[in-house]
């Protein structure tokens, strides 16, 4: 599972670059296994904050400050059939911070899959009037 999700990341990252040049973001690499010495100091230096987003493009457009986005390999939807958010306690955390990160002036929101996070990225991206 992780590795499909970091393949995602690697996939979504090569896009932002090729697409958007010019646009700063950051991925979340608390995933990427360390020696132990660079874990520890990792550690010591990373947001003690659980569930923060894999993708961060810090780029306003109308008004938001930027997207945060959740991805999720393909089919491994956070939401249920019945269009809830699913009990687990991990994509709980993750709504949490998208909850706090919505507060705060960004779109932060989920993405499964390639295609939805292109589709989400490039929506934002072109945002020239309307909210997304």
């Amino acid at each position: 599972m992780r590795n499909k999700e970091e393949s995602l990341q690697i996939a979504v990252s090569r896009y932002l670059k090729l697409q958007y040049p010019d646009v700063i973001f950051t991925s979340e690499s608390s995933g990427i296994k360390l020696s132990i010495g660079s874990a520890v100091k990792a550690k010591k230096q990373r947001n003690p904050e659980r569930g923060l987003p894999d993708l961060i493009i810090l780029e306003p457009r109308c008004g938001f400050s930027g997207l945060c986005v959740e991805l999720k390999a393909e089919g491994k939807s956070p939401y249920l059939k019945d269009g809830s958010l699913s009990k687990n306690k991990h994509i709980q955390e993750q709504n949490d911070v998208l909850i706090k990160l919505k507060e705060k002036g960004y779109i932060a929101k989920f993405a499964v899959g390639f295609d939805d996070a292109k589709k989400l990225i490039d929506n934002y991206m072109n945002q020239i009037q309307n909210h997304a």
